[in-house]
This record gives structure tokens, C-alpha cells and sequence, in this order.
């Protein structure tokens, strides 16, 4: 890549596909089921493993640093959960690395002369400290590289007492079966990138492989999906509490709508109820009062006849007076 294009990738990066007010290039977003979302999360395979001998090509979807920069911008203020699609992508292309692993180790089982499971066990003693030595080794490289010198010494110490055990591993492993078949390269399988590895591999080959990019991006993959499957898990806690709070929120709105309903109800029905009593009390009252009404105006009419009845018998008995004289 030349200094331009690499300046150009920068600035990408830095302020995303508005950086000259290109339209064109803003047309497709990261939001767009065509763009990777492993790629903006920067953990795709296809890059990951490029100019490795497992080099997958280009990926089908779009690649774009300044569609990563737009995400990264915008993820600030919205979570798009596109961990969910980066994991799923993760887990596909590891479980075909685990299956590739597991053919690949049928594969030696046929081809490879069958051992003892007592040789086999000491066979797989060499296999792991050869593993732990190019492991240190690959550290000692990188610290050295860094500039750390102190620190790359003390992890080179560690690298030859792992390569004295090694020797007494190979010496029991030698010793437990003929000469002839101990100089037959036993290989094994790397559980981490599928690669093969020889039970007397070098200092230098092995050094190579466990520092090698291939690995390397390996265990960048597989750490990278561990860290997702958190993400993940986390974020699916969050919404399933968030969730759940708005559930019981509207939970309690619906106890209050409906308490304030019995409430409004109950207040109608006592509204109504003492309505009815008061007329009731209305009603009673009115008939008392005609009642009353009615007593008052048959007693004064039976003192109206009562007076008039003594009226009459006084006046008939002065009539019979007069006639008597």
C-alpha cells in the first residue's frame, strides 16, 4: 500500500465516510445488512488471517475503515447490539475450525503406527512441553522486539528449564519403544488453529508456529469470541431487566388505572345512594307533611261541625223555650 492510500485509510478511520463531504461513499451505511459487522467490530476472520496460509480472501460482505469509524462514532450514543451478529459469525467459522481439527486427528489415527496408551501418554509429555516452549519462545521475540531485555532474559530462563524437562520427557519416551519407531515423526494436531506439529520439532520451528501469525490470529479470534459471548450475555441481562421494569411499570400503572376506576365507581355508587336516601328522605318528609296537612284539616273540620252541631242544639232549645212561654 503506498504512503497515500495508507494516509487516505487513516483518515477514514479517524472521521469516517463524511471526511470530504463525499456523498457517494455515504450512500450505504453500517446500519446496512451488506457491511460486515465483524469488520466493524474489527474481529473478521478474512482480516484477521489475511496473508496467512489460511488466508480466506475477501470477504462477501463490505469492508470499509470509515464505515468502522461512522459505527464507532455513533455506537457512543445508541447501542446497535451488532455484537450478537459478530458472535454468530465467530462461532460458524470456529466450529468449522473444530471440525477441520477433529478430521484432521481421525486422519492420523488411520495413517499413523498405533501406540500403546502407556507410550502414547508419554508421546503426548513431549508434545506439551514442546507447545510451552514455543509458547516462552514466542514471548522472549516480542519482549525483545519491545525493547524489554530484562524481562525477555528472565522468560528465556524459564525456556531452558522447559527444555531440560523436554529432554528427560524424550529420553522415557525413547526408552519405552524400538529405535525404529521412535524416529518416525509423530505428529499432532494444534487445538487452537488446526495446524500440525511434530513430536521433534526444533526450537526455531516451534517458536515459529506459536509466534506465528496464524496462531496468533487464531487465539485473537477465539479470545475475541469469548469476549462477545460476554457482551452478549451482558447486554441480554440489561434488556431482559429493562424489560422486565417496564413490564411491572405498566403493571402498576394498570393496579392504579383500575384502583382509580373502583375508586370512581365506588364514590358514583355512594353518590347515588345517598341521592336515593335523600329523596327517599324527601319523600317521606312531603308524606309526613300531607299527613300532618290532612290531620290538621280534619280536626279543624270536626270542630267546625262540632260547633256548629252545639250551635244547632242551643238554638232548637231556646225555639222549644219560646214556645213553652
Amino acid at each position: 500500500m503506498s504512503a497515500q492510500a495508507q494516509m487516505r485509510a487513516m483518515l477514514d478511520q479517524l472521521m469516517g465516510t463524511s471526511r470530504d463531504g463525499d456523498t457517494t461513499r455515504q450512500r450505504i451505511k453500517f446500519s446496512d445488512d451488506r457491511v460486515c459487522k465483524s469488520h466493524l467490530l474489527n474481529c473478521c476472520p478474512h482480516d484477521v488471517l489475511s496473508g496467512t496460509r489460511m488466508d480466506l480472501g475477501e470477504c462477501l460482505k463490505v469492508h470499509d475503515l470509515a464505515l468502522r469509524a461512522d459505527y464507532e462514532i455513533a455506537s457512543k450514543e445508541q447501542d446497535f447490539f451488532f455484537e450478537l451478529d459478530a458472535m454468530d459469525h465467530l462461532q460458524s467459522f470456529i466450529a468449522d475450525c473444530d471440525r477441520r481439527t477433529e478430521v484432521a486427528k481421525k486422519r492420523l489415527a488411520e495413517t499413523q503406527e498405533e501406540i500403546s496408551a502407556e507410550v502414547a501418554a508419554k508421546a503426548e509429555r513431549v508434545h506439551e512441553l514442546n507447545e510451552e516452549i514455543g509458547k516462552l519462545l514466542a514471548k522472549v521475540e516480542q519482549l525483545g522486539a519491545e525493547g524489554n531485555v530484562e524481562e525477555s532474559q528472565k522468560v528465556m530462563d524459564e525456556v531452558e528449564k522447559a527444555r531440560a524437562k523436554k529432554r528427560e520427557a524424550e529420553e522415557v519416551y525413547r526408552n519405552s519403544m524400538p529405535a525404529s519407531s521412535f524416529q518416525q515423526q509423530k505428529l499432532r494436531v494444534c487445538e487452537v488453529c488446526s495446524a500440525y506439529l511434530g513430536l521433534h520439532d526444533n526450537d526455531r520451528r516451534l517458536a515459529d508456529h506459536f509466534g506465528g501469525k496464524l496462531h496468533l490470529g487464531f487465539i485473537e479470534i477465539r479470545e475475541k469470541l469469548e469476549e462477545l459471548k460476554r457482551v452478549v450475555a451482558e447486554k441480554q441481562e440489561k434488556r431482559n431487566q429493562e424489560r422486565l421494569k417496564r413490564r411491572e411499570e405498566r403493571e402498576r400503572e394498570e393496579r392504579e388505572k383500575l384502583r382509580r376506576s373502583r375508586s370512581r365507581e365506588h364514590r358514583r355508587h355512594r353518590s347515588r345512594s345517598m341521592s336515593r336516601e335523600r329523596k327517599r328522605r324527601t319523600r317521606s318528609k312531603s308524606r309526613e307533611k300531607r299527613h300532618r296537612h290532612r290531620s290538621r284539616s280534619s280536626s279543624r273540620s270536626r270542630s267546625r261541625s262540632h260547633q256548629r252541631s252545639g250551635h244547632s242544639s242551643r238554638d232548637r232549645s231556646r225555639e222549644r223555650s219560646r214556645r213553652r212561654y
